[in-house]
């Protein structure tokens, strides 16, 4: 069985805690040591019960404090070459690299990092299995992919990138460069595009859907259910979301 929740997702930080049988792992530690602390007690964990930290990319809302967390707790960091090349604190107590499409084993986790379209140095994103079910995490992606559509089409459970509505963004209060940046393909996903993606997908294996990474100034919860309702046949009021202050509380597949 496969639990998972988020400690967070958006600009402000993002986090998520995976555990399968004796196996806990956090992708993304983008908030202060100390804050990524209080939130793990807040889902009930403690940073020693951590067997591994995965980055996804070394944008400050992801990789954060992950340095100085790491060697506080003695924890080993995966990335790839790139993602710790560019992080500007890489001093991880263990530094273990990752390839694109290159199962790793972690215990009783089975990952498989995937690339993804987004303006970092080598980004990756993550399939894990316990072997039975297969959690997708999919965000931070600029554009849709046949490989991504792949991934979602097999997935038990998916956590899709829904940033930004188009409109709400031009209406914006960002500069035109920012707005430029997001919406040219290589920054975040819109709604129209995680929809689309839905759709492009076979999902009759998809058991939960939750919408992620969520702009906080550029979208609006009911757009975004609105889209992943789209996208999959199903009601607006059943689509779940991760929020920056509170993540979603623990899930299992």
């Amino acid at each position: 069985m496969l639990r998972y929740c988020s400690l967070g997702s958006g600009s402000g930080g993002n986090a998520l805690v995976v555990r399968a049988r004796h196996t806990c792992i956090m992708i993304d530690c983008g908030f202060s040591a100390q804050e990524a602390e209080r939130r793990l007690a807040r889902a009930g964990l403690q940073p020693n019960q951590l067997n591994a930290i995965l980055i996804t990319h070394e944008h400050g809302d992801h990789i954060g404090a992950t340095g100085a967390f790491s060697r506080r707790h003695g924890i080993p960091v995966y990335a790839s070459h790139g993602t710790i090349r560019a992080a500007r604190d890489n001093r991880f107590p263990s530094t273990l690299e990752i390839t694109s499409d290159s199962p790793i084993e972690i215990r009783d986790l089975r990952v498989i990092p995937f690339t993804v379209p987004h303006d970092s140095r080598e980004p990756t994103q993550f399939t894990l299995s316990d072997g039975d079910r297969e959690l997708a995490l999919m965000t931070d992606a600029g554009h849709v992919t046949p490989h991504m559509v792949e991934i979602a089409a097999r997935a038990d459970g998916l956590l899709l990138e829904c940033n930004h509505e188009p409109d709400m963004l031009q209406a914006g209060p960002y500069p035109e460069r920012l707005k430029e940046r997001i919406r040219g393909g290589w920054g975040h996903l819109p709604n129209h595009a995680a929809r689309d993606l839905l759709r492009r997908a076979d999902n009759r294996k998809l058991r939960s859907l939750i919408g992620m990474h969520l702009s906080s100034d550029n979208n609006h919860p009911d757009h975004a259910r609105k889209a992943l309702a789209e996208g999959v046949g199903a009601a607006a009021a059943e689509m779940e979301l991760a929020t920056q202050e509170e993540g979603f509380r623990w899930r299992e597949l």
